[in-house]
């Protein structure tokens, strides 16, 4: 298997294990902030366990290390304001709101790379929102987590392009690691301080037996896992092209969320519709790359 084709594989499973993590936010009863909390605290932890054996020989800066810390401060933006879409409105908005990552992406990357804005890729993420627009209508009572999962696909495009810069120099272990500890450093004073306004209420602040449960299968499989082929991946692939295709999440993802909390009756026709454009957006990206990389002279 070739180096291009092995990184789109862990591409897509990497966006199968994305898919779940909706369902499983679901489930765990805690708020947004404390769910994300524990899941970098159980992630850093397993980090460390790994770390013990494995051999790592690499030497980075300071500088280096204080972006990872910082990128992973922007990764726990990113999944606090997922989870609070996700208890504001349900599982398939949060998903779906998602898909507008691609749209930022085709606009903040070229910035980054002081590069020329493609307008194809424009074009490609504008077919993705409409998807969203049509689907939801942007419904009232769906308002506010609408916008909160909008300024969630937002983080994840910042992160998602900055991680793709820093894929050429760092290991993924190293990256994983670091970003997982910058996160839950970030986390840490708004921790406490809800913990004090809800007087350490334990019902609202500790997981149950069951939510322990769920938060192992999400650090361990949804996250420790499928980081480490997301970031495998983007050694070969574009952050556009990763934003493109973790479009298909949602599709993932909502298709759980009608078999286990059937989020279907809170849609119409214009679901469908929506959802087929999305996949629209994402197959033609797919077709071009596949174009692209046929066209790439080979060494």
């Amino acid at each position: 298997m070739s180096t291009f084709k092995k990184a789109i594989l862990q591409l897509h499973i990497f966006v199968f294990l994305a898919g779940l993590t909706g369902s499983l936010g679901y489930l765990i009863q805690l708020n947004g902030l404390y769910l994300v909390f524990y899941r970098m605290l159980i992630t850093v932890v397993a980090l460390a366990i790994i770390n013990l054996f494995r051999k790592n020989n690499h030497q980075y800066t300071t500088k280096t290390k204080m972006q990872l810390l910082g990128i992973g401060t922007i990764i726990a933006m990113h999944w606090v304001c997922f989870y609070a879409s996700i208890k504001l409105a349900n599982v398939s908005i949060a998903l779906v709101c998602f898909s507008s990552t691609s749209l930022y992406s085709s606009i903040l990357e070229p910035i980054f790379k002081k590069n020329k804005i493609q307008i194809n890729d424009i074009l490609i993420s504008l077919l993705s929102l409409i998807g969203i627009l049509l689907i939801f209508h942007f419904d009232s009572k769906f308002r506010v987590g609408i916008l909160v999962g909008l300024l969630s696909a937002f983080f994840a495009a910042v992160f998602s392009i900055l991680n793709k810069r820093i894929t050429n120099f760092v290991d993924v272990n190293t990256i994983q690691t670091f970003e997982m500890s910058g996160g839950l450093i970030f986390l840490i004073p708004f921790v406490v301080c809800l913990s004090f306004v809800n007087h350490f209420n334990t019902n609202l602040i500790f997981p149950s037996p069951m939510d322990w449960f769920w938060l192992l299968i999400l650090a361990l499989g949804c996250t420790v896992l499928s980081n480490h082929l997301m970031l495998s991946a983007l050694k070969h692939i574009s952050a556009f092209t990763l934003n493109v295709t973790l479009n298909l999440e949602p599709v993932y993802g909502i298709i759980l969320a009608f078999i286990l909390f059937k989020e279907q009756k809170q849609l119409g026709a214009s679901f469908y519709i929506g959802i087929l454009l999305i996949a629209l957006s994402v197959l033609i990206q797919m077709i071009r790359i596949v174009q692209q990389q046929k066209k790439a002279p080979t060494s």
